[in-house]
Order: structure tokens, then C-alpha cells, then sequence
């Protein structure tokens, strides 16, 4: 706090009355938020009436049009659609497996990972070659892994404190495994959850086949199904593994990004994006991924709109489709943007859950991030202390190839891959307060970037 002082005291008095101006709006935003916000009660209708919003489903397009006229009712001065076309990927009938070591069978949860193939109709039994990483699977060769499963167990590394470093860190082995076990001559892939905990939810998530490859089913075991069969493999490394699922892809399917706006009054052709992502995986309510993400973008909107702020520039409100299976929605956006000729000078993304605000990362150049940086004094006493160079967001992402600046909300990072891809990622997971803390930093940044610009 200190510090803070001695940079108000530095700064000349024209820039001091403009700090202290922007101080009571951002206090003023804070109380409206904490006081008047109904982007909880959205996130319990989003999540708990409609529910998981798979792209390609119905669900997907009961939340399209329900937040379309969920914008239209805010008085926004534009509510409109773009159409994009989606990957229409199902479940089907819920999985089964289990480990058979000698006459004991022992049922472990799975969850098919998005974009995989279906095993046979009677499944798939076979042996388990255990390994940490694509290099161990290459070293064992064709030999010793044609006709088993491979079980890629590496965990995320507990000992990073961000954990979407920990994320980022062993991914890999569910996005590219079943290609990498495929080449090999492998019949299935079982890959170890992306949580730190343990615990028996399997978590799903997308996975890709490469060309030119035997597509082989893949699907996600539980942290605690993964210590059972690696305890199992090293007492019995002869043991089989049996897992079904009936996943399939559809053709593709139309759905959409929606988008609400307020006009800028001075610069209206100057843009700026507050979004998350609409669709959500189907095996719980997308709660904290992404619907937190998406009523923290409307409330911005509203926010500034019950203020009577009128913006300089224009304010976007984008919901996009797709992110989980695709990114469609976010690549479409931006290609809508560039043909177009609109110019988007910042876009901010929330699709890190719905917990306690900690800051911003920010993707542009060294001088736009250095006058975002300088308003840390005005944001600090609200928790916002981490804001520097960091990620923006997956959806947002292809905005940076027009000079968007992006910038990434990040909440606490601790408790996010508790619930990501799972079942137990429900309305009850997420807190009021921690929510609209969220979509009160969201406003503050949005409102000094259409002040100042960047």
C-alpha cells in the first residue's frame, strides 16, 4: 500500500484528479456489481435449466437463443448472431470399464474424450503397457506395444503453483496419445485425468487423431483409477484392461456466436471484446468452464450501462461457441472482424473459472503492456496484483492477428482443475461472491481501456 501511495504522490496534478476520478468509477462499478448483480441467478438458470451445452447439441442452442434474448432484455443497443458451423460430437451410452488381475475385476471410472472413436460393440480387452511420455512409449517400440492399450500416466506437476502451467505440462498425452499409441500398433488409449486431485471423476477433454493413422478409442481415467491400475500393473504387469464406449461423430451442425454491444459515443468504431464460450462439455453443467465466464462478460455490459457510463468506444459482449471441440466460434469472430475492416483494440477473455480475482495476463507489445501495467495502482486495492505479460485466451486468440491486444482474467488458479471437463463442474461449485468480484475486475479493466485506450 505504501508503494501505491508513493506512485500517487509521483504522478502530476492533472494526472492525479484523473486518477482519483477513475478511482471513485471503479469503486462505484465494485459497489453497483456486489450490491445489484443478477449474474449469479443467470449462471443458475444457464447451467441448471439448460444445462450442458455440447456444440452441436440441444443444449448448445437453448443457451444460444436463451442469451440472445437474455441481452435483448439488458436494452443493449445491438444483439445479434453469427453463424458458425460446429463439430457435432456425442457420448452415447455411458462407459464402462474395469481391470481384471487374475479372477478380481476391479470397475475404475472412464470418460471417452472428445473426438474419439467407439471401441467394438463388445469393447476392448487387452494388456496395459504403462507409460509417462511419448518418448518411453517410442523407446518400448512396435514390439512390446501392438495389440495392447497404452496407459499414459503422467501426472500434473503439483509442485508448479500456477496449475494451468501443471495443465499445459501434461496435456499433451490427451491430445495427441491415441495417434502416438496408434503407430505403434496399439488398440486403445487410457489416459490419466488432468487434475492435481485425487479423486474418482474422470475428467474428459478434446484429443485429435493425426492423418494417416488407425483411428483407436480413447478415453480418461480417474486419478484414483490410475494409482489402482499402475499399483495393479507393477504386482501383475500380465493383467488386461476391459473399457467400452459408443462416442461417434456427427456431421457438422449450424449454431452460433452471440454478441450484444454498447455504441461508443465518441470512438464507435473502435472495439472492445469482454466474451467467454458458450458450449461446455456434457458430463456436468459448465459451470466454472465457461458459463462463470460468460454472465461475468453480460454483467459488464449491464454494469456500465445501470451506471449511466456511456463508453467512448464500443463494448462487445461475445459468447462464443465451440471452444471446448474446436474453436470455431473464435476463428470465425475474428474472420468476421477482418472482413468487416473493424477494428478491435483490446479484447479480455474469462474462461478460468469463476474464483477469487488475482489479475490479468496480457499479450501484446512491451508499451501497450506497460500502460495497462500502470494502472495497477487503481486496480491493486481490489486484489488485481498480478498483471503483466501472461496468456489471453483461447477464443480471443485469433483476434491478435489484427493488433487486438488480449488480455486474460485470472482468478486463482487452485481449485480450477477440481471441476474442469467433469461431472461435478456444477452450479454449486461456483460462489456468489467470487463470481461478481470476477465480473467487477472485468468492468474496471474494460472501463480504463475505453478511457484510455491502449
Amino acid at each position: 500500500m505504501k508503494k501505491l501511495l508513493l506512485l500517487f504522490c509521483l504522478l502530476s496534478p492533472v494526472a492525479r484528479a484523473q486518477s482519483s476520478a477513475d478511482s471513485v468509477t471503479i469503486r462505484k462499478i465494485y459497489n453497483e456489481i456486489l450490491s445489484n448483480s443478477p449474474s449469479y441467478e443467470w449462471l443458475r438458470y444457464l447451467t441448471q435449466q439448460i444445462g450442458p451445452r455440447l456444440s452441436g447439441s440441444e443444449g448448445a442452442q437453448k443457451a444460444v437463443d436463451w442469451t440472445k434474448q437474455l441481452m435483448e432484455k439488458q436494452g443493449f443497443d445491438r444483439v445479434f448472431l453469427q453463424e458458425v458451423m460446429v463439430p457435432h460430437w456425442v457420448r452415447g451410452a455411458k462407459e464402462m470399464a474395469y481391470i481384471q488381475n487374475g479372477k478380481q475385476k476391479t470397475t475404475v471410472p472412464i470418460a471417452a474424450l472428445g473426438g474419439s472413436v467407439a471401441t467394438p460393440s463388445k469393447g476392448i480387452e487387452a494388456q496395459v503397457v504403462e507409460v509417462k511420455n511419448f518418448q518411453e512409449l517410442r523407446e518400448l517400440g512396435a514390439e512390446k506395444v501392438k495389440g495392447k492399450i497404452v496407459f499414459f500416466n503422467r501426472p500434473m506437476d503439483p509442485t508448479k503453483l500456477n496449475t494451468f502451467e501443471a495443465y499445459a505440462g501434461a496435456v499433451d498425452q490427451r491430445g495427441n496419445g491415441a495417434s502416438e499409441a496408434s503407430r505403434l500398433g496399439a488398440v486403445g488409449a487410457i489416459i490419466r485425468s488432468m487434475t492435481t486431485a485425487m479423486d474418482d471423476n474422470p475428467h474428459t477433454g478434446s484429443m485429435r487423431y493425426a492423418t494417416g493413422v488407425p483411428l483407436i478409442p480413447a478415453a480418461a481415467i480417474s486419478t484414483n483409477g490410475a494409482e489402482r491400475l499402475s499399483k495393479a500393473l507393477k504386482e501383475n504387469p500380465n493383467l488386461t484392461f476391459y473399457f467400452k464406449q459408443s462416442c461417434e461423430s456427427l456431421p457438422d451442425a449450424k449454431s452460433y456466436n452471440v454478441v450484444g454491444e454498447i455504441k461508443g459515443s465518441e470512438k464507435p468504431d473502435e472495439i472492445i471484446v469482454v466474451g467467454g464460450h458458450l458450449d461446455s462439455w456434457d458430463l456436468g453443467q459448465g459451470a466454472h468452464d465457461d458459463g462463470a465466464g460468460c454472465v461475468q462478460s453480460i454483467e459488464v455490459l449491464r454494469a456500465l450501462k445501470a451506471l449511466g457510463i456511456k463508453p467512448k468506444r464500443t463494448i462487445r459482449a461475445v459468447m462464443f461457441m465451440n471452444e471446448e471441440n474446436g474453436l470455431r466460434g473464435g476463428v470465425g469472430y475474428a474472420d468476421y472482424a477482418k472482413k468487416n475492416n473493424e477494428k478491435h483494440i483490446a479484447a479480455v477473455e474469462s474462461d478460468n473459472g469463476g474464483f477469487t480475482p488475482r489479475g490479468f495476463g496480457i499479450v501484446g507489445t512491451a508499451e501497450q503492456r506497460a500502460k495497462a501495467m500502470a494502472w495497477k495502482p487503481l486496480l491493486a486495492p481490489y486484489g488485481l496484483h498480478e498483471i503483466g505479460a501472461g496468456s489471453g485466451g483461447a477464443d480471443i486468440g485469433p483476434l491478435a492477428q489484427l493488433g487486438t491486444v488480449l488480455f486474460g482474467f485470472k482468478p486463482d488458479s487452485q481449485r480450477y482443475f477440481d471441476f474442469h471437463h467433469t461431472g461435478i463442474d456444477r452450479f454449486e461449485g461456483v460462489n456468489k461472491r467470487e463470481l461478481e468480484l470476477g465480473a467487477a475486475s472485468m468492468a474496471a479493466l474494460v472501463y480504463l481501456l475505453d478511457r484510455y485506450g491502449l
